[in-house]
């Protein structure tokens, strides 16, 4: 009884092993299918920030 109860669990272990892979394949796929969809989006924020970073640091260094 004890072995069949272990086998078990051992067996469980090894199937969910592969399922870690594959909820990190699909996360992957979903951003990158989210960074597509939204691409400008993203760009005008992204040079946005970067305008107020250089404006920033332009007028730390003029002081």
């Amino acid at each position: 009884m004890l072995t069949l109860a272990t086998s078990g669990i051992r067996k469980l272990y090894k199937e969910e092993d592969g399922l870690g892979t594959l909820e990190m394949i699909l996360i992957i796929a979903i951003l990158i299918a989210v960074a597509i969809i939204f691409k400008d989006q993203i760009k005008k924020i992204v040079e946005g920030l970067l305008k107020k970073a250089d404006k920033k640091s332009n007028d730390f260094m003029d002081s």
